[in-house]
């Protein structure tokens, strides 16, 4: 790059130089013709040549040329060779030349020239043009200037012309002083060209952390293959904040139109993000962003101990998310079986041992007492107003989740469900979420007895879900949409991956993505010191009951789900 540099540097100032010199060597040139044509208009003026030019071409006119010749005798010491030759010795010229109207010298510094005629074309000035020229003659190269001597009181009348010449070595001379001038400033320009070039190239190879070009543009495939091959999004900034990399999967994840050049607050990300892009650490941690949970992590990059900036990989975590919620309904599903099993087990080995015992009315009285237990559904009250089978083995797998708590689940009154549900994975997802944080809000309450009471209600399409709880409530310090921000959370993050803090805000995405929405309609509150242990009803703790004459659940947070295109639509 420096061989390269240095190169385009010379053979610019090579070209720039033979510009100079060519210019140089026309305006030397002008100039010297125009100091000659100065001595040739000077000699031209002068009455004496005027006078004995017009002489000798009236005596050219004249028949016969004794006159002529009598009068050249007299040419050496006449008034023209007298000025002309003043003429040169006054400015240094080469030459000074008056002649007739036939060509004919009558000054020249050589007096054995008198009288002959001229060795160059006389016709222009002799037609009344200023002449300059470079030509060859007898006394060398020269430079010269010719004008026309009118005759004496006429402007018009053409009787000879004055020559005044330059020696071209003296026109040379001065053009290589002039050339030896620039080529200094052209080494010195030189000398700094290779010097900007060494300091850019250390920069370059500052900038470019020591490495080639060939290295740069093998990193440059490697980072497009790397880059577009992986399944993670990767977002890079630099210290200043703005984009550098970015890969598809990053936009498709995060921003889509990101671009390099682009600075952070321009892309429009989430609070969340950009909280973890501005303060880089290694741990994961959990974003909900539109419909989708990722898992997002940032750390500073370092080179040779300078901080290069920011990265950020993205993990897509939706379908795992997803998956992980259902297996969450099946393990408590299975748990729930698991005890119905044990029970249904221990009413057998009664029935046993009454039927081996030969008690055949008491069999059959307990086997009579024991079939209003039913099903596992039936074991829930107020199960019967739900129709759709997805959520009711959703409430009963929850019920039993609660109930391994230490948690009583119940269904509010005013529930009533006779349609299907259209999109189950985002019910069960906001629905799960409400749950399963009232489930740990009510186990960790400062309350005696521990219940949740969830109340499902349908309009057209419209899901509407209120679930309450006998914990703690949410703390008056802390705002209401404040619960909903992601990584905000009560409960212990260090064991989770990616931290807690993200079911409330994905379930008010995934609300919000519909049209719907989720939020706090009573924050609650802690017991006061002497607390009256009510025990739970069937309502929504907005005064409805269970139809069992018990008060509903109250005193911790109630959150209520809007949840629009929930149901299918009835026929």
């Amino acid at each position: 790059m420096l061989l390269l540099q240095c190169a385009v540097v010379a053979v610019t100032l090579a070209t720039a130089f033979a510009a100079f010199a060519y210019w140089n060597e026309h305006r030397l040139d002008r100039e010297y013709q125009l100091r000659a044509l100065a001595v040739a208009r000077t000699v031209a003026s002068e009455p004496s040549v005027r006078r004995a030019a017009a002489e000798f071409s009236a005596a050219n006119a004249r028949p016969g040329s004794g006159a002529a010749h009598t009068a050249r005798a007299t040419l050496a010491d006449g008034p023209a060779q007298t000025v002309a030759e003043a003429a040169r010795a006054r400015t240094g010229s080469l030459f000074v030349v008056v002649t007739d109207d036939q060509g004919i010298r009558l000054a020249h510094p050589e007096r054995s020239q008198l009288g002959k005629k001229v060795s160059t074309d006389p016709s222009g000035a002799l037609a009344g043009h200023e002449v300059l020229a470079r030509h060859r003659a007898h006394l060398g190269d020269e430079v010269v200037a010719k004008v026309p001597v009118y005759a004496p009181g006429s402007a018009t009348e053409v009787v000879g012309e004055a020559n005044a010449g330059l020696a071209a070595s003296a026109v040379r001379a001065q053009f290589l002083r002039v050339l030896l001038g620039g080529l200094g400033w052209l080494v010195l320009a030189l000398l700094l060209g290779v010097a900007a070039s060494a300091l850019l190239a250390r920069r370059w190879k500052r900038l470019t952390l020591g490495l080639e070009p060939e290295e740069l543009a093998g990193l440059v495939q490697e980072q497009e293959a790397v880059l577009h091959g992986i399944g993670e999004g990767v977002l890079a900034l630099d210290t200043e904040g703005k984009v550098t990399v970015v890969n598809d999967e990053a936009r498709r994840l995060l921003v889509p139109d990101a671009a390099p050049g682009r600075d952070l607050g321009e892309l429009g990300l989430t609070p969340r993000v950009e909280d973890v892009l501005r303060s880089p650490s290694h741990a994961p941690v959990m974003a909900a962003v539109g419909e989708r949970v990722l898992v997002i992590s940032s750390r500073t990059v370092h080179r040779d101990g300078r901080d290069l900036g920011t990265l950020l990989t993205v993990k897509d975590r939706t379908d795992v998310e997803s998956l992980t919620r259902q297996l969450d309904a099946v393990q408590a599903m299975s748990s729930a079986l698991r005890a119905q099993r044990h029970e249904f087990a221990n009413r057998l080995h009664v029935v046993s041992a009454l039927a081996h015992a030969g008690h055949l009315t008491e069999t059959t009285d307990y086997i009579d007492s024991i079939l209003g237990a039913g099903r596992l559904g039936e074991a829930l009250p107020g199960i019967d107003a739900v129709h759709d089978s997805y959520l009711r083995a959703f409430l009963s797998a929850k019920a039993a989740q609660a109930r391994e708590s230490g948690v009583t689940l119940v269904i509010g009154g005013a529930t009533w469900v006779d349609g299907t549900l259209a999109a189950p994975v985002d019910v069960t997802t906001v629905f799960g979420n409400l749950v399963d944080n009232a489930i740990e809000a009510a186990r960790h309450g400062q309350r005696a007895e521990a219940f949740v009471e969830v109340e499902l209600m349908t309009e057209d399409t419209t899901l509407l879900i209120t679930v309450a709880d006998t914990g703690d409530g949410v703390p008056a310090d802390r705002a209401a949409d404040e619960v909903f921000r992601e990584g905000v959370s009560t409960k212990n993050h260090a064991s989770v991956v990616g931290g807690r803090g993200i079911g409330l805000a994905l379930a008010r995405q995934i609300a919000r993505t519909g049209g719907g929405d989720v939020y706090l309609a009573e924050r609650g509150g802690p017991p006061t010191p002497a607390p009256e242990i009510q025990q739970p009803g069937t309502g929504t703790g907005t005064g409805t009951g269970t139809g069992t004459g018990t008060e509903p659940v109250s005193g911790g947070a109630v959150f209520v789900a809007r949840l629009h295109d929930a149901m299918e639509a009835s026929k």
